[in-house]
């Protein structure tokens, strides 16, 4: 039992030694994998510049074998079409939709690949890929940015947060302006009735009993004139 023990055991250490070795290499030659990063939307205007955003970490040193592709498909449909490749030197597409309209606003030493699109038009609209390779490090994700270019005066959109701001901000000036009429109002009308209070003073109103008394004093003499005028002239003597 103890010899057919020791041959199992010899029989079987070379597998497990080779098993060993295996799970050691592939734990040096493994590598992390690539982080990309873009941004999921871009919008743009009509014949404005736009910026196609892309970010990546790379656990490996970046050498001069580090290269970044962008493709692009329609919306519309259809295949693939690469329009920038980049390898120490920026080398965009020499013919298809935008020849002559990609430039490199990148920079691989600080971990971007971002690239720029002049005179972005309305067929451009579709999906652009981001793929940055640093070997041995070139196993990774890939973002996808969706562009859609509309005309300036056609692309006003109203966001939740300008929704918002529009339903608070509206009623809170109509509330001002209101308030503000209100108080115009009652100050016009407390300056009036100063005004009229200042008029009839004190002394004015005692005067106008004086008025009307030597007044009504005034036609009584002039009556007792008259009368004694009439009396005079029936008198013979």
């Amino acid at each position: 039992m103890a010899a057919g023990a020791m041959r199992t055991w010899t029989r079987t250490r070379p597998r497990g030694v080779s098993a060993l070795g295996v799970l050691l290499l592939h734990g040096v030659c493994s590598v992390a994998p690539m982080d990309i990063r873009a941004s999921p939307e871009v919008r743009a205007f009509l014949g404005e510049d736009v910026v196609l955003s892309c970010t990546f970490r790379s656990s490996a040193p970046l050498t001069e074998k580090l290269t970044v592709d962008w493709t692009y498909r329609p919306r519309a449909g259809g295949g693939l079409e690469t329009i920038f490749h980049y390898q120490s030197v920026p080398y965009p597409a020499e013919m298809g939709t935008f020849k002559g309209r990609i430039s490199w606003v990148g920079d691989v030493a600080k971990g971007d690949a971002s690239i720029a699109i002049q005179n972005p038009m309305l067929i451009d609209n579709g999906t652009f890929s981001c793929a940055v390779k640093n070997p041995p490090d070139v196993h990774h994700n890939i973002p996808w940015t969706v562009l859609t270019v509309t005309e300036r005066g056609l692309s006003f959109q109203l966001t939740s947060a300008m929704l918002l701001s529009i339903v608070v901000f509206i009623p809170s000036v109509v509330v001002v302006i209101l308030l503000l009429v209100r108080m115009g109002r009652k100050f016009g009308l407390l300056k009036n009735r100063k005004k009229s209070g200042y008029k009839k003073s004190s002394i004015e109103v005692s005067d106008e009993p004086e008025h009307s008394e030597r007044d009504g004093c005034m036609r009584r003499l002039g009556i007792w004139c008259l009368q004694c005028v009439d009396s005079d002239d029936e008198d013979p003597y």
